[in-house]
């Protein structure tokens, strides 16, 4: 039912009043109260708060242009990365917002020594209490709390700087981020109606009709190393541990890599990786905790295919800490930012950093701020010019909820309008997977490849012939208002992403979701990469515009399948790439010669 014509303006205006910012200072950013969330009272006065304060990076657009420069395999500096050094003198703010920004500060009695920055200073860290806070900012702060999870975050709708500050800072959080950080929106689908005695209970053998590859039959019902390896022609490939080769998985929300659980899974599907494990980093505060009986599925399905599949490379697992719900009776700092980005933080900072960097976790789109998300993609881009590939599950609910009921869809926009829109996920700037199941391939449909398209993001020059021919085989006004057609298109790619066989707390199990697919990407990746170091040739890097020129021909084009949701039916699976499985699955053996 729409709300009165009346009420509606009646609302409009009371958020606009409750917005106007004091004297002297100016609005920078202000969102409607986000839908699922319900405003409570104030945080004690003394509730610390990390503020992270994003300064401008005036020369970023340098940097960008040198990403696609060594990313373009047609283009003469393909390849040549730059330095660390030289990344954060190219992100590094103007000197005048350094000193409006330092002066600011120092105004509310804050020396050097209480604050954190970033190695090129773009970022400034401060904990105080709220109410500080809320005098710096002009705002007022509430504990919000998430109706249907129960999550409670401490934000403002609406923030303001002082006029003569506002063009110094980019960005200042946590203010009006409601994001939930999960995994790649709850993808985990067990199966615990399966007894999983055997990985190798069908005999016989398929053919994939569309890669041609003989794949054991037990892979329509499991998917193991082995039927990865048969399926994207990587069976017989031993990478080298001479060369510097490395892979990295990112853990958040307490999530454990067992060692007792990875060993299980190598006797099981590696033996020759027996007794070996992974570099375990924690970042912000982020701990091992090796009691078996907390090992965390998506962390042990991460570790297990991710280095399984790449074993002998060297793997690192980051444990970031970080997750809800806050408790807002007490005063002990918690962290309620999103904490990819403290992650972020961390490994920008570090000398070296691994090649190839799987993430199964991610955000809707609109409740991340768009100033939050170009500042977030800003740091994945730091990433790439570096040559390193992130790779990114594209989610598990289709275009939007994974509910092609329209009586019962969610799919509702967050800006106070509550008009019904696919939901793209974030961040889609990055490479973005999404996930097949059987033999011969399908898109999968137990839970649905997420994929759609930017409301942020343009259309990337790399896409636009892909994206154009796929949108040209829609009907003239098929979904019209419920996407951006000129937003950037996810997913990239894809890979099987159901029935994985893990080991989860000493025993086996069935487990689904795209955050199996991207691990398994990530570990076809690097695989390239050790093909390349071998011949002296530079890591792959930002992956995208090649994957989409060049390594074309390296995939296996799934044509069967969709992805519902938002009272919808969602895309088609077809021809080249789709809004379902990118570009396909990966051939490696077509792309290590292409590549």
């Amino acid at each position: 039912m729409r709300p009165a014509f009346g009420v509606l303006i009646l609302t409009l205006c009371s958020s606009l009043v409750a917005s106007l910012p004091s004297p002297g200072y100016r609005v920078k950013e202000s969102v409607a109260p986000p839908r699922g969330w319900t405003k409570g009272d104030e945080p004690a006065a003394d509730h610390l708060i990390v503020l992270r304060i994003g300064l401008p990076q005036p020369n970023f657009n340098v940097l960008e242009q040198h990403l696609f420069e060594v990313s373009d395999p047609d283009h003469t500096r393909y390849g040549q990365y730059l330095s660390k050094e030289k990344v954060e003198e190219l992100v590094a703010p103007h000197p005048s917002s350094l000193e409006a920004v330092n002066k600011w500060l120092a105004s509310y009695g804050l020396e050097e020594a209480d604050l954190a920055r970033s190695p090129a200073q773009d970022w400034v860290t401060i904990k105080v209490p709220v109410k500080t806070v809320e005098k710096m900012l002009d705002t007022k702060y509430n504990v919000w709390k998430h109706t249907a999870s129960g999550d409670v975050l401490v934000r403002t709708t609406s923030y303001s700087l002082p006029a003569e500050l506002y063009d110094h800072i980019d960005v200042i959080q946590p203010t009006t981020m409601f994001g939930r950080l999960k995994t790649a929106k709850s993808t985990i689908v067990w199966n615990d109606d399966e007894q999983l005695s055997s990985a190798t209970a069908k005999v016989g053998t398929i053919t994939d009709t569309a890669s041609g590859a003989v794949v054991d039959a037990s892979c329509n019902r499991t998917i193991t190393i082995k039927c990865l390896q048969q399926l994207y022609n990587a069976e017989g490939y031993t990478p080298s541990p001479e060369v510097k080769n490395s892979i990295g998985i990112t853990g958040y929300l307490e999530q454990f890599a067992n060692i007792q659980d990875l060993q299980s899974f190598y006797a099981d599907q590696r033996p020759d990786a027996l007794n070996t494990s992974f570099n375990f980093v924690s970042v912000n505060g982020g701990i091992n905790d090796q009691n078996l009986t907390l090992s965390g599925a998506e962390a042990a399905l991460d570790v297990q295919f991710a280095f399984g599949l790449s074993y002998p490379i060297n793997g690192t697992f980051w444990s970031t800490a970080g997750r809800p719900p806050f408790e807002p009776d007490t005063t002990t700092p918690t962290n309620t930012n999103e904490p990819y980005v403290d992650w972020l933080d961390f490994v920008l900072a570090q000398k070296e950093v691994p090649l190839s960097i799987s993430t199964s976790y991610g955000d809707d789109e609109q409740t991340v701020p768009r100033s939050y998300a170009l500042r977030a993609c800003a740091g994945f881009a730091q990433l790439g010019v570096r040559g390193v590939s992130v790779i990114f599950s594209s989610g598990d609910f289709g275009v939007g909820d994974g509910n092609a009921d329209p009586a019962t869809q969610e799919c509702f926009t967050n800006d106070g309008r509550n008009a019904t829109r696919f939901i793209p996920v974030f961040p889609a700037t990055v490479t973005s997977v999404g996930g097949t199941q059987s033999v011969p391939e399908v898109a999968v449909s137990r839970f649905y490849s997420g994929g759609g398209f930017s409301d942020y993001f343009p259309r990337p020059l790399y896409q636009e012939i892909a994206v154009r021919k796929f949108l040209s085989t829609l009907p003239k006004g098929h979904y019209k208002d419920l996407y951006n057609p000129h937003g950037r298109g996810f997913p990239d790619v894809a890979a099987q992403g159901d029935r994985y066989r893990i080991f989860l707390r000493g025993v086996p199990r069935s487990i689904g979701g795209t955050s199996a697919s991207s691990p398994t990407f990530a570990g076809i990746v690097a695989l390239l990469n050790d093909h390349r170091l071998r011949s002296h040739r530079p890591p792959l890097g930002f992956l995208n515009p090649l994957l989409y020129t060049r390594g074309l021909s390296g995939f296996n084009d799934i044509t069967v399948g969709k992805n519902p949701g938002c009272g919808t039916q969602g895309f088609n699976a077809t021809a080249g790439w789709d809004p379902v499985t990118g570009l396909g699955t990966p051939n490696f053996g077509k792309l290590k010669d292409l590549l």
